[in-house]
């Protein structure tokens, strides 16, 4: 693989002296050896291990995550552009992906991806780890923007797709906006799992959205025009 695929990673060949966040601009395209999966794990690991153990964000510096790491500064810089670059891809190593539509029924997808949200909310809710990196994370604009660029938008489209196929076979309505429809899916669990972290989360929750949210958005009898 070239140094190329990195771009958007990429940092100067030497690292900065300090434990800034920012590094130096990147320099121009260069190629060098394959980029090591194996010190990438090594390096997220050590964070978590880290704030785990009772650190803050704050008190990493890029130089302390490397030694925790057994890797060089340069090994560091060359894939994250400063620290708060690297706690999004922490935070994305927290963020397990949700299963695919299994496309057997758009009931029970719909409830598949809502039982997500429910263990994603129960998830952040028991993990002062996970409550940890959302925090940085959700501090910095541009990160938030990406990640919900990159994370958020797939199971966006996820649902949306789900919908269409919903209208196209006649079991959802389509004489209303998709994304609106999907609100009333989504809202429901996301107000209870962001906005009103007291209340409960419990099982057979997603079950019970969709099926209310699916009665109220079922096409009705057509009326025969006189």
């Amino acid at each position: 693989m070239s140094g190329a695929a990195e771009d958007s990673r990429a940092a100067p060949d030497r690292a900065p002296d300090t434990a800034s966040d920012t590094a130096a601009p990147a320099g121009p395209e260069r190629r060098g050896r394959p980029r090591s999966a194996a010190a990438d794990t090594a390096i997220i690991e050590a964070v978590l291990r880290m704030i785990e153990d009772g650190a803050s964000i704050g008190e990493l510096s890029m130089e302390r995550i490397a030694r925790e790491a057994g890797v060089g500064k340069a090994t560091v810089y060359r894939r994250w552009r400063g620290k708060s670059a690297l706690m999004l891809d922490v935070m994305r190593s927290l963020d397990a992906p949700p299963l695919p539509p299994s496309g057997r029924s758009v009931r029970d997808d719909l409830v598949a991806l809502l039982e997500f949200l429910r263990r994603r909310g129960l998830a952040k809710r028991n993990s002062a780890l996970l409550r940890t990196v959302v925090s940085h994370v959700q501090a910095q604009p541009e990160l938030w923007a990406e990640y919900h660029e990159t994370v958020i938008r797939a199971r966006h489209e996820a649902l949306l797709e789900v919908l269409r196929r919903g209208m196209a076979n006649g079991e959802i309505r389509a004489d209303h906006d998709i994304e609106t429809i999907a609100d009333l899916f989504v809202g429901p669990m996301l107000a209870r799992a962001v906005l009103h972290e007291w209340k409960e989360l419990p099982d057979g929750l997603a079950e019970d959205i969709v099926d209310m949210v699916l009665e109220g958005v079922r096409p009705g009898p057509r009326t025969v025009a006189s």
